[in-house]
């Protein structure tokens, strides 16, 4: 069946690997198929959705020969057709991390030629009541959850994933709005904002350091995140008092504050000027830190040109889409011991670290973090340091 008609159309799809999406990969007369609601191993009847000249997207309509691992999604509004905001309630808890953690290998094998065994380590939930931030979508004044790729408002009165503190505003009506989300800090204090506000701030608590953070403005999600993460980096990172430091991305401050505290020099550079402004605050009893605010890739270049030769440590903490190769190299011109990448994207991951492989820097941890239970994202930490002596003394980088 192709053409105009296959849209709409039920196939029996062989359901083969995961990938990343939140979907696993089938074949169709031939066609790839990126098909949701599905497990590896499974027969099924998927609806195709959209069709491209590359591939086609299908959701999962009867499942003909299921795997062990399937259960029945706690929440009534998971499923095709229904809510996109998770993609494995179909899962058992264990079998979600095992599919991350072939996401992960796979995509550092496929896009980096990295070879790596991952495990994907939890944060001790059952992957419910952990999402502290949660905004949803607004149509005609009524609170919802878009459709997977869709917009398609589909009303709910209550989400599994959200805080047990979340202030419940699903059953309220939200006229002129496009969306309202809620906030739960770590100090039990809640806020509501709509659309793109962030009037108001929240403390958020760190290894008993306090953080000043804009209510809509961007701090991890899950309550065990930040301090997973400041874990990671610290423990891969290993500082020690008196040497120096960059921290990329810096937001309000989080990697900037503990690498102070263990007695390191710190530049950290973020573009967003709220969360500068918040870091300021955050970081006044520690004046070993320098805050700039701009472009990562501008401010390194500009820091290189007023003296800066050498750093001995890096945090790496990009968007979505990664660093980049120019930043990557103005790293690893700076001959780090140690740099610290935290990835929320696994494609961006794997690019970036080819591209430090390329300039001499090789992966000496890589730690994976379930911190987004039901949903296919996933939180990683990557030590690199050189493979080569000569790297850190300037003479490998030709």
């Amino acid at each position: 069946m192709t053409g105009e008609d296959i849209v709409g159309a039920v196939v029996e799809l062989e359901v083969g690997p995961v990938a990343h999406g939140g979907h696993c990969v089938a074949r169709h007369e031939g066609q790839v198929v990126f098909v949701r609601h599905a497990l590896p191993g499974e027969l099924v009847h998927a609806r195709v959705t959209e069709q491209n000249a590359k591939y086609l997207r299908a959701d999962v309509v009867q499942v003909l020969t299921p795997s062990p691992q399937r259960i029945e999604p706690p929440c009534p509004y998971a499923g095709p057709g229904l809510c996109g905001g998770c993609d494995f309630q179909h899962a058992n808890i264990v079998e979600q991390r095992r599919l991350k953690a072939t996401v992960v290998s796979d995509t550092l094998r496929r896009i980096g030629g990295i070879e790596r065994t991952v495990v994907m380590e939890s944060p001790g939930d059952d992957g419910l009541g952990w999402r502290t931030r949660m905004r949803y979508a607004v149509v005609d004044g009524r609170p919802g959850m878009y459709a997977h790729r869709s917009h398609d408002l589909i009303q709910i009165d209550k989400c599994l994933i959200a805080h047990p503190d979340s202030p419940d505003v699903l059953g309220e009506r939200w006229p002129g709005a496009a969306s309202v989300q809620t906030v739960v800090s770590s100090e039990g204090k809640t806020a509501v904002l709509t659309d793109e506000e962030s009037s108001g701030r929240v403390v958020e608590v760190v290894r008993n350091r306090r953080f000043r953070v804009e209510a809509g403005g961007f701090w991890q999600v899950h309550p065990a995140a930040p301090e997973t993460l400041v874990d990671a980096v610290l423990s891969g990172l290993e500082p020690a008092a008196g040497e120096t430091a960059l921290d990329l991305y810096s937001g309000v401050g989080l990697f900037a504050a503990f690498l102070a505290e263990a007695g390191c020099a710190v530049l950290a550079i973020e573009g967003d000027k709220d969360a500068v402004r918040n870091a300021r605050r955050n970081l006044h009893d520690l004046p070993d830190v320098t805050l700039e605010t701009g472009d990562v890739d501008r401010v390194l270049n500009t820091a290189v040109g007023q003296g800066l030769e050498h750093v001995d440590l890096v945090v790496l903490d990009p968007p979505r889409t990664g660093a980049g190769k120019d930043v990557v190299r103005r790293i690893a011109a700076l001959t780090p011991r140690r740099v610290a990448y935290v990835a929320c994207d696994p494609a961006a991951l794997a690019r970036d670290l080819k591209t430090f492989g390329g300039l001499g820097y090789g992966i000496a941890s890589l730690r994976a973090f379930d911190l987004f239970g039901m949903t296919h994202h996933i939180e990683c930490v990557a030590i690199l340091e050189p493979v080569d002596s000569e790297v850190v003394s300037g003479r490998g980088l030709g």
